[in-house]
């Protein structure tokens, strides 16, 4: 079958992204944070590109369900913990380590029947104040846990740093500080860094980090690309060009007129749009790839459709390529001019959009 809409996935790209990390920093383990269908980019697909990390990081309990049906054995974090018996049953059985960030969830491990005993991760609220203990709880929280009968000796020790795609935001260094002298002497592992963190803060590195977007390519830092940082983009969103149209000066394309011809053009229709996650809110101008040359959207982004000024290239037709972002097209660039991050980019390709992996 013939897809129209393609994001296509190169898994050359995800180990080498792998590899950037373990060049960054050399002695830790990587836990490969695949949540959110691994950032748009197909869970399993990437799972099994990145079999090589120590690890990987889902959100939730069923992410790390469809890890196991696929067959994957490798150590999985379940990044918000269990809520209920049930839930905690079947993260036993399946062997997944679990994220504690509550006195809730010290009460679901206390009151757990079964002797496998389950490996724990502790989070300290350094100042994110979104998940974790604060800091005047957490050595009581950290102690509590590690008297649970079936629970593994040494929990690891984790906090989220809030700004660190800032370098130069003092809160990551206040939070670091936070970090070290709340968890002082306490046994276990220890584990901080997320891809900004990273790659910009090297005293967060620790034993763990925990890298997610820039497994995909894409920097965490606003005014870089993740080539700038050696890194390769996993993801092209691919289409191809479905009608091409005259346009006569002075007349406006698309929903609202908001883009009008300033001379005779020729104007491609293209079988994208924000139906299949491409933001409406990306303005005239933004760069769109046409067999391989650039040229500008123009007018609204509608539902199924985009439309693009090719006046100026020397011939488009309709089943020309048409590159959306990733090669060629940075997808941080796109996610500028959108007023958003690329994060909600990748993660916001729908689901009548056809993967590839290559």
């Amino acid at each position: 079958m013939h897809h129209l809409i393609r994001a296509t996935v190169d898994t050359a790209a995800l180990r080498h992204n792998l590899r950037r990390v373990r060049e960054t920093a050399p002695g830790t383990r990587v836990m490969a944070v695949i949540k959110a269908n691994a950032y748009g980019h197909g869970l399993v697909p990437v799972a099994r590109a990145l079999a090589d990390s120590d690890g990987f990081a889902v959100a939730r309990l069923e992410e790390g369900l469809a890890l196991r049906a696929a067959g994957l054995g490798n150590t999985i974090l379940l990044l918000e913990g269990v809520f209920g018996a049930e839930q905690l049953a079947l993260a036993a059985e399946n062997r997944f380590d679990l994220m504690v960030h509550n006195t809730e969830q010290l009460e679901l491990l206390e009151g757990r029947d079964g002797a496998t005993p389950v490996a724990a991760w502790i989070k300290l609220d350094t100042g994110m104040n979104r998940l974790g203990f604060r800091a005047e709880g957490f050595s009581s929280g950290y102690e509590r846990l590690t008297r649970i009968g079936n629970v593994a000796a040494d929990p690891t020790l984790v906090t989220h740093l809030a700004n660190a795609d800032d370098r130069e935001d003092p809160k990551t260094d206040v939070q670091l500080h936070v970090f070290a002298a709340t968890t002082a002497g306490l046994r276990g592992a220890r584990s901080i860094a997320n891809s900004a963190a990273l790659l910009g803060w090297p005293a967060s590195r620790a034993d763990w980090v925990r890298p997610g977007l820039m497994l995909y390519g894409l920097s965490p830092f606003a005014s870089e690309t993740g080539a700038a940082l050696g890194l390769r983009p996993a993801m092209t969103l691919r289409t191809e060009v479905i009608a091409i149209k005259q346009v006569r000066a002075g007349e406006t394309v698309g929903y609202g007129g908001t883009w009008r011809a300033p001379r005779d053009s020729r104007m491609a229709v293209v079988a994208a749009g924000y139906g299949d996650g491409y933001p409406r809110s990306v303005p005239s101008g933004a760069p769109v790839l046409v067999n391989g040359r650039s040229a500008p959207l123009i007018g609204r982004v509608s539902m199924d459709m985009l439309t693009v000024d090719v006046t100026d290239l020397e011939r488009a037709a309709p089943g020309d390529p048409v590159v959306l972002w990733g090669e060629g097209v940075p997808v941080e660039e796109i996610a500028a001019l959108a007023g958003t991050i690329p994060y909600e980019l990748v993660c916001g390709v729908s689901q009548r959009v056809h993967h590839e992996l290559v």
